[in-house]
């Protein structure tokens, strides 16, 4: 009886491991755009330069139709950007923490459309690479009654 009381506990203990891990070790890939984007009918302009740092490090800098990337462990994610609107101009500092979703592992953030205070359904989508699509090598004819020899 205390065999199998100590069995059942040590496998209780090891799925409660895994779902922990399966939680907090789980990676992401965070892409950042700077693009255009047109919701419901109204339009958000891509910014001059964005500058995306994460743990004071800079992994990104961007200008108008760009995008670059960081990834994280975990499923909450934190960053901060520095805005330059115009030429010269001065530079804006916002920090922004995400709740990532469990369920994809490329999120795309467009970030004037975030910074613009719009719904997270609205400027996070996930990334899809776009299909490889493979060239089919063209076969030669060749001579199948190959007799070696001269006719």
């Amino acid at each position: 009886m205390r065999k199998t009381l100590f069995r059942v506990c040590t496998i209780v203990l090891l799925l409660v491991l895994a779902a922990v891990m399966l939680v907090i070790g789980r990676g992401h890939t965070i892409y950042f755009d700077n693009k255009n984007l047109e919701v419901d009918g109204q339009k958000y302009e891509a910014v001059r330069r964005i500058n995306v740092n994460v743990n004071g490090e800079q992994v990104a800098k961007l200008s108008k139709k760009e995008r670059g990337m960081a990834t994280c462990m975990g499923q909450s994610f934190q960053f901060e950007i520095e805005v330059i609107r115009e030429k010269n101009g001065p530079s804006e500092f916002l920090t922004f923490d995400l709740a990532l979703p469990y369920n994809m592992d490329g999120v795309v953030v467009n970030l004037p459309a975030m910074m613009a205070g719009l719904p997270q359904d609205k400027w996070m989508s996930e990334f899809i690479p776009a299909p490889v699509v493979e060239e089919e090598e063209e076969e030669l004819p060749t001579d199948e009654f190959d007799l070696g020899g001269d006719l």
